[in-house]
């Protein structure tokens, strides 16, 4: 289990019956979690600054109990990235991926080499700010101008606006497959697949179907080199061994990890679990 420490500006403070009460700066998030079946003793939502209620019908709206900005700022680090309140409970951040940013840029920040690295899947840019942070430059991908557009402003509140960053909104697959026809290589590539998605022209993604796929898309546009490639899931689908499995059959002479991430709960000796992710490293 790799235990993620995000620092100052983020804590679960309390998971309980399908609830999770998080710190995120000075403000308190009350928000369902469909993981936390345990009983972790009653949460009281007059702690809460904005409260997440789902739908009946699907989706669900944000409560806001106090009055608190369209959008404030968190640090991790040196690393800052805005927060808002998105339509399904998001907030356009997942902090356990901190554990993974403090990797990526201790491995980068080894090389005495140009690090060429391929974000996709995304989202917001958490990976490609730590990236960009630690001197690389980044191909960062997503099939959501408006994920691509907040990615731009976590780069600028970071301070890396004069940094070497190419937003593209593609869908994944094809943007790979061109790449090996133009005979583009990488350092690195990380990916954060959904569980199911649509590409920028209403491509369909399904990760049992399409991740194997996607892999050995991937391979071909890696340096033999290459420094590490990421690779995170958070769907129920795909267990720990699944993706073990198929890393083995894709990357038969490299250094495999696998774990599942973790947020420790304030004052407990619970963990909340944030998925899986698995590493592989050329060495």
């Amino acid at each position: 289990m790799l235990i993620s420490n995000f620092g100052n500006d983020y804590e679960i403070l309390k998971a309980s019956n399908g609830q999770k009460l998080e710190r995120w700066g000075n403000i308190k998030l009350l928000r369902p979690d469909p993981v936390v079946i345990w009983d972790g003793g009653i949460i009281n939502p007059n702690e809460a600054d904005a409260i997440y209620h789902r739908s009946n019908t699907g989706g669900g709206y944000w409560e806001n109990v106090n009055n608190i900005p369209d959008r404030w700022t968190i640090k991790h680090n040196n690393l800052t990235f805005n927060i808002k309140q998105m339509g399904f409970k998001h907030t356009g951040l997942f902090p356990e991926q901190a554990v993974n940013w403090d990797r990526m840029i201790k491995l980068i920040g080894k090389e005495k080499r140009e690090v060429k690295v391929l974000n996709l899947f995304a989202y917001t840019g958490g990976a490609s700010v730590a990236c960009l942070s630690a001197g690389a430059s980044v191909v960062h991908v997503d099939s959501s101008k408006g994920m691509n557009d907040w990615a731009k402003e976590n780069v600028i509140s970071s301070g890396l606006g004069d940094k070497s960053i190419r937003f593209l909104v593609d869908d994944v697959v094809k943007f790979v497959e061109r790449e090996i026809r133009r005979g583009n290589k990488y350092d690195a590539i990380i990916m954060d697949p959904p569980s199911y998605g649509r590409g920028a022209n209403k491509e369909v993604w399904t990760i049992e179907k399409d991740l194997n796929n996607l892999l050995t898309l991937c391979k071909q546009i890696l340096k033999d080199d290459f420094l590490f490639v990421c690779i995170n899931t958070y769907s129920t689908n795909l267990s720990l061994l699944t993706l073990e499995n198929l890393l083995k059959t894709h990357f038969t002479n490299n250094s495999i990890q696998l774990d599942e991430l973790a947020i420790p709960i304030k004052n407990s000796k619970l963990f909340l679990p944030c998925g899986v992710t698995g590493w592989i490293t050329h060495e």
